[in-house]
């Protein structure tokens, strides 16, 4: 089911910019006994979005109110919101005034294993390489092709997810995901300055950990650096937390903090 513009529709037109630039955001969602799971953290990373590409943001409470119509009666869904800069000429200058165009959909949640969670996925490196973009890292822009790309490398069932790396190898992100690294008790994950999403999923883990009282930060880390890590796990707004129990041919294990994060996030609401 799609709503376009608050209307039940399965089309855009062709001359709309998220179609011909990919000049727009998205965002994706999980939906819970008809609620949507951290929406507060969605629509704010998408209002972030939209002033850094100075596209005017939909109203919070319009977007709310849509997206709650789709969820209602769910027991668990997926939805996905993307805000278009909305109909344009050939060019890439911005239409004025710009209208806005609102895409929502509804899909089925994922047939994932439990024991992704419980005892953690296996991890291949991706040959696909994450170009630098200051100017749009951090922010779920629709252009994907590095990912799309990545995850058109695998289709072994054995893997779960691939990592990504940048022009210099060092580590960024999931296909789909954010990664995380233990080492000697401190939670590390990669810098996003110059690539990468910053998931919603990963900001709660970095203020959970922080409540946790344990010490984290963020910088670069690489291969080798999470080679020697005691543990490995994964993050989205739908998966939650993924222990990585094997990365190419490391293998680990679920740990203590991996424990104690999936706890904390299980009392806010957020288990599989």
């Amino acid at each position: 089911m799609w709503l376009i513009d608050g209307r039940r529709a399965r089309s855009v037109p062709v001359g709309d910019r998220g179609l011909q630039y990919g000049d727009g955001l998205f965002e994706t969602l999980a939906v819970v006994d008809g609620r949507v799971r951290l929406l507060p953290l969605h629509l704010a990373r998408l209002a972030e979005g939209c002033r850094r590409l100075r596209l005017p943001a939909p109203p919070a409470d319009l977007l709310a109110g849509e997206l709650g119509r789709l969820a209602r009666g769910q027991v668990r869904a997926v939805l996905k919101l993307i805000v278009t800069r909305g109909d344009g000429q050939r060019g890439y200058a911005p239409p004025q005034p710009t209208q806005p165009r609102r895409l929502l959909g509804r899909f089925a949640w994922p047939a994932w294993s439990r024991s992704h969670y419980t005892h953690g996925v296996a991890v291949r490196v991706c040959e696909t390489r994450l170009g630098p973009n200051p100017a749009l890292a951090g922010i779920k822009h629709l252009n994907r092709l590095e990912q799309v790309l990545a995850r058109a490398e695998w289709r072994d069932a054995r893997w779960q997810e691939g990592l990504m790396l940048d022009d210099g190898r060092r580590v960024v992100c999931g296909t789909m995901s954010n990664v995380f690294a233990v080492r000697e008790g401190c939670l590390e994950t990669p810098s996003l300055a110059r690539c990468g999403v910053a998931g919603v999923m990963r900001g709660m883990v970095q203020r959970e950990a922080a409540r946790l009282g344990l010490p984290s930060r963020e910088g670069e880390l690489d291969l080798d650096a999470l080679a020697a890590a005691d543990e490995l796990f994964l993050t989205n707004a739908i998966i939650g937390i993924w222990p990585i129990r094997r990365l190419g041919a490391l293998t680990l294990r679920r740990g203590p903090v991996t424990r104690a994060l999936q706890a904390a996030l299980a009392e806010q609401g957020v288990s599989p």
